[in-house]
């Protein structure tokens, strides 16, 4: 790689907390603590880089740290803010917790820094950008990368039923279920399913049903607007709580919980996942031929194939003594050569215009097909909304589509129940 020379002039600080950087100055050389994600592959990929940074800049040193273990890592770093013992940066920022890290003051807004603007106009797609922009009218986050959901699929299962193509419609999907859900052992009880979910209204498992069809249905649309009003489409939601009502209601999905990968086992045809699982599958599965495709629309949907892009970005802490050197070591993160390496070395997709036309990586999308359609779909997908108290929202929605799987509520019923405790969950957030 082509080494990276720079001149800064580094003044000498004092005091701050155990985790910051102006603990471990020495003379002229600054230490600067980056938290990484606790994924294995992630790790390596912050390892190299950073083996790579600071034997390139002597003056600015790089010490890389998982996220310390926690119930997650929002938590974790929520409490570190509130405590004052960050680090410097971190690059597994949730778009979705920024709203509490902003109202701490526990984050740098980054676009007065020098050669913000011209980053992200070279970096994020144009369609994606805005998205990224608090309340406030400042970016807090660099986007950094994404996991689009999409429908990942048995190839064998679905030929074994007469089918060559997955399906782009719940009609097109309703009828795959119908022929593929079976008793393939005789015992009289099916044993083979479309799909299976968690029904547990659990926040998060909405990730992997709900929210990526509920944002495929309505073309992009989030659940709140910029200002953080509530701004559903409750058409769209409508249309998802049908669609899994019925999948339930058919048994081509089961409500109990399946043990094990399912998948993998060749239990169900179809999972809404992330790049992730592919890799996974290589890895332990290999005899299992799957591929992936976007994730189900109603029938009359006649647009793009949005859906949910599991968003992870950088930020810089309000603690750091070193804002500049933080950002010099933050562009270096995504310069084109970092983001080779992660799509490389951990399958996940950076947030880089261009991608797909970089001829450094013809030959990794050669060798790697499904990856590419994961980086086709990448600038089409949407993130969550940094509005205040999040995971309770998700949680709402979690326990009106718990109630819909288990005909409690009918679909309208569903989406006006949700809506209803969303407001109450944000008129007192406020």
């Amino acid at each position: 790689m082509a080494r990276l020379t720079l001149l800064v002039v580094v003044a000498a600080g004092c005091g701050g907390s155990p985790s910051s950087s102006d603990q471990t100055e020495n003379g002229d050389q600054v230490t600067l603590v980056y938290w990484t994600s606790q994924n294995p592959q992630e790790r390596a990929w912050a390892d190299l880089l950073v083996a790579r940074w600071n034997e390139a800049n002597p003056t600015i040193q790089v010490v890389a740290q998982p996220i310390p273990a926690g119930q997650s890592s929002e938590e974790v770093l929520l409490a570190a803010i509130v405590a004052g013992t960050t680090p410097d940066l971190c690059s597994n920022i949730w778009p979705g917790i920024l709203y509490d890290f902003i109202r701490a003051r526990g984050v740098l807004a980054l676009d007065p820094l020098v050669g913000f603007d011209s980053l992200m106009a070279a970096r994020v797609p144009a369609e994606l950008r805005e998205r990224f922009r608090s309340d406030d009218g400042h970016f807090y986050q660099i986007p950094w990368k994404t996991n689009p959901i999409m429908m990942l699929y048995n190839v064998d299962v679905f030929r074994e039923a007469g089918l060559e193509r997955p399906p782009r419609t719940y009609s097109e999907y309703l009828d795959a279920a119908g022929r593929i859900t079976a008793d393939t052992d005789g015992n009289g009880s099916d044993d083979l399913w479309m799909g299976a979910r968690d029904i547990r209204p659990i926040w998060w498992q909405r990730y992997f049903d709900v929210y990526p069809l509920y944002v495929a249905a309505s073309g992009g649309q989030t659940l709140f607007d910029r200002q953080g009003r509530l701004a559903m489409d409750d058409e769209a939601l409508r249309n998802v709580f049908g669609f899994l009502q019925e999948l339930y209601a058919s048994g081509h999905y089961p409500r109990s919980t399946l043990q094990g990968n399912a998948f993998a086992q060749r239990r169900i045809a179809t999972e809404f996942t992330g790049p992730w699982t592919g890799g996974w599958l290589l890895e332990n599965a290999p005899d299992v031929n799957f591929d992936f495709a976007p994730v189900p629309v109603p029938d009359d949907y006649a647009g793009e194939s949005v859906t949910y892009g599991d968003y992870k970005n950088i930020a810089i802490f309000a603690t750091t003594a070193h804002p500049e050197e933080s950002w010099l070591f933050a562009r270096y993160l995504v310069s084109e050569e970092a983001d080779r390496l992660l799509l490389t070395m951990t399958g996940q997709v950076p947030i880089r215009s261009g991608l797909l036309g970089d001829p450094e990586l013809a030959t990794f999308f050669d060798a790697n097909p499904m990856m590419r359609r994961f980086a086709v779909q990448a600038p089409l997908t949407r993130g969550v909304d940094p509005v205040p108290s999040l995971p309770e929202v998700l949680d709402a929605v979690a326990q009106s589509y718990e109630r819909a799987i288990y005909g409690v509520e009918t679909p309208a019923e569903a989406v006006a129940s949700a809506k209803s405790r969303i407001q109450i969950i944000l008129d007192w957030a406020h």
